[in-house]
């Protein structure tokens, strides 16, 4: 089972019955099966990539906050700050739906905090959040800095390419 919410019915009916499954991604409360990269630790990294890069209005455009993968790259965003001593500002945190329009509008609702810099929680949502900077006359990564999460491999063409956490997708489908 992969891209499941937390509250998912599916997972609870197949934890219930005495089918044999894996989850993509970690389950907050079932002792399942899973196979998942850390999510967290790849979050808190890329926040202090930012932190070393002399940023410090660091936004984040998260998952959604149902879904495990949004709610662990958030917690990783959030421990990074409280580890380095910076606030954790509500009007820098815009949760998305790891779509390319989300990642859009959520930089549009970000921008008047004036980050300068922003960890988006996928790629996808990443090229949305260049292109709203691009839009808003904004220099990647002069003016604000960005980097993702999931390394597809368009990221490497975006204008500018896009710093990012690699997510081993075969080898996650390998195990």
């Amino acid at each position: 089972v992969s891209s499941m919410l937390v509250d998912d019915p599916i997972v609870y009916a197949l934890y219930h019955s005495s089918m044999p499954f894996v989850l993509v991604g970690r389950h907050p409360t079932l002792n399942v099966s899973y196979v998942d990269v850390d999510n967290i630790n790849g979050a808190r990294s890329a926040t202090a990539h930012l932190i070393g890069l002399g940023r410090r209005r660091i936004a984040t455009i998260t998952g959604p906050q149902n879904m495990i993968a949004g709610i662990d790259r958030l917690q990783g965003y959030r421990e990074a700050l409280e580890a380095h001593g910076l606030p954790i500002l509500p009007d820098l945190i815009a949760e998305g739906d790891f779509s390319e329009q989300s990642g859009f509008m959520a930089m549009q609702k970000l921008l008047p905090a004036q980050p300068d810099a922003v960890f988006v929680a996928s790629d996808t949502m990443a090229l949305g959040a260049m292109r709203a900077l691009h839009r808003a006359g904004l220099r990647i990564p002069q003016d604000v800095a960005v980097i993702g999460f999931d390394d597809i491999p368009p990221a490497a063409r975006f204008d500018p390419p896009l710093t990012t956490v690699r997510q081993p997708i075969h080898e996650m489908g390998y195990q």
